[in-house]
């Protein structure tokens, strides 16, 4: 009886799983993940959509939870692509005609491998109780690493970079970029387990009470903060002008036009100076020129002039010729009558446009290289004293660098500066994408910014982040405004880089000690079947 009761169940066949079906949640997974990706771009300048940055995060959470390594790191790296690919096609259009779409692929793949990396290590601080808090700390290590190695780093695209405005943009005057990236990322991983915690568990407040407050907490902290964040003057004022003389739209062969762009500043300057005499606009304490607009290489009667008609003085953002022949990206102070006076040179330059790294192994893969000479590096921090203030410039892509803009504040900056030559990267996104990095860095700093960009976008910045004045792209123009100096530092200046090395640790302790909590449960597992 009993045997015969059994039959049935020793020979019940179990028909194999369709192979189809088994691809179906995976489907299901790069889907989410391509689109998450694809949002957090979305949330980036120009676009003012910086609350879709968290929402990347709850769908790209959505993915990842439960995932084990392998897996976490495959997701990881196709949400990096979906997100860089668009992010970067800027590259695209500036290399693309001479060197295809290599380095475009290329840099976007390895940024992309350094996300599948960060996340390969995220199974390992999920099995500890607040899970989104750890796995947004180990998120951003990505961001650490690839913003120093290889070649001084890459920090384009680092996510605090996408809140130039909204409710998260305050946190950056308490722990810089680091922290906005970090509020964001566990904002949307929160969402994430919340979801997941609902679906698995029902609404059982002390398996939420965690995801929950890991949601609502950075938004609520950056509210808060908000009325914190100075924007009057303390050391009163100084109008500034800037002068975007514009470029054409020629990518790589504006390396042999450079006498283009500074005629065009020049006649830029001129127009600036006879809207001034007629009572147009206002006359200013200090004109800026943009990043290297012109070679500076001995005495210079039409930079004399010019300055000499403004009755004030200049920053000149030039292509400095040092008297040993080497040449250095620099910001120069010219004042009436005197002329060329102190500079600040440029400490992060571009790899592969102003300085060549590995160069002998470069080489062989184009001859391009072999007409180009290094830049010389700034050692010193940026703080020039002209027109009764002390200025911090920040050259181009050095506003992507925490520690620069950093330096120069505590230095006694009360305005930053930020020439650029953005000409080269055609009407893409890049100018826009740093300009939000300069609206960052002025919440970050509590100091006004102004921006100068040969063809565009040119933008005077308040300490609050926000833009009171913006010139177009490929256009040539002027913008004279007041701006507020400031002189007290932040939070985050006082804290300096002490934010990001407490996340960073504390991301690397929670992949240890999950790391430590598995192999114990698999010993206690082993233990129990014995």
């Amino acid at each position: 009886m009993t045997a015969a009761a059994e039959a049935p169940l020793s020979t019940e066949r179990h028909e194999p799983v369709p192979r189809s079906r088994r691809l179906l949640p995976v489907l299901a997974r790069l889907a989410l993940t391509v689109a998450s990706g694809l949002i957090l771009f979305a949330s980036f300048a120009p676009r003012p959509l910086w609350w879709l940055a968290p929402l990347a995060f709850t769908g790209f959470g959505l993915v990842l939870h439960g995932r084990r390594m392998w897996g976490s790191a495959g997701y990881g790296t196709v949400f990096g692509l979906a997100f860089f690919l668009p992010h970067l096609l800027w590259i695209q259009d500036f290399l693309g005609d001479d060197f295809g779409s290599a380095p475009w692929l290329g840099l976007s793949t390895v940024l992309a491998v350094y996300i599948g990396l960060a996340c390969a290590l995220m199974p390992f601080a999920a099995r500890l109780p607040g899970a989104p808090v750890w796995l947004a700390m180990v998120f951003l290590l990505q961001e650490f690493a690839r913003s120093r190695w290889p070649a001084n780093g890459f920090p384009w695209g680092r996510v605090g970079f996408s809140q130039p405005e909204g409710a998260y943009l305050s946190l950056a005057s308490i722990g810089g970029v680091p922290l906005v990236g970090f509020a964001v990322v566990v904002t949307g991983f929160g969402l994430a387990w919340l979801i997941m915690g609902i679906r698995e568990h029902g609404a059982r407040p002390g398996r939420l009470l965690v995801p929950g407050l890991a949601a609502i907490l950075p938004v609520t902290v950056g509210l808060a903060v908000w009325p914190t964040v100075g924007t009057g003057p303390e050391a009163g004022t100084r109008t500034v002008a800037i002068v975007q003389g514009n470029a054409p739209d020629i990518g790589l062969d504006l390396l042999g036009r450079r006498d283009v762009i500074r005629a065009n500043h020049l006649a830029e300057s001129e127009r600036l100076a006879e809207r001034i005499r007629t009572g147009e606009l206002p006359r200013p304490d200090l004109v800026v020129w943009p990043e290297t607009a012109t070679e500076v290489d001995g005495p210079d009667p039409a930079l004399d002039a010019m300055v000499d008609e403004f009755g004030v003085p200049a920053l000149i953002g030039g292509a400095y010729r040092a008297p040993d022949g080497r040449t250095e990206n620099a910001v120069i102070a010219w004042r009436p009558g005197e002329g060329e006076g102190e500079r600040y040179v440029k400490q992060e330059l571009v790899p592969f446009a102003e300085y060549i790294p590995l160069r002998p192994i470069a080489s062989w893969f184009t001859p391009f290289l072999d007409d180009t000479v290094d830049m010389r590096w700034g050692t010193e921090p940026g703080a020039l004293d002209v027109a009764g203030t002390r200025a911090g410039p920040v050259i181009c892509y050095e506003v992507a660098y925490d520690y620069v803009s950093r330096e120069a504040t505590t230095a006694g900056a009360q305005l930053l500066v930020v020439p650029t030559n953005n000409a080269w990267y055609g009407p893409g996104e890049m100018s826009y994408q740093q300009l939000a990095m300069s609206r960052v860095r002025a919440v970050e700093h509590g100091r006004a910014a102004v921006v100068a960009a040969t063809s565009g976008v040119s933008a005077i910045v308040q300490p609050d982040g926000s833009v009171t004045q913006q010139t177009g792209l490929f256009t040539a123009g002027s913008l004279v405004a007041d701006v507020p100096l400031r002189q007290q530092t932040t939070l985050s200046d006082r804290l300096g880089a002490s934010t990001e090395y407490v996340l960073v640790g504390a991301a690397l302790i929670a992949v240890v000690a999950g790391f430590v909590l598995r192999s114990r449960t698999r010993r206690a597992s082993a233990d129990h079947t014995r």
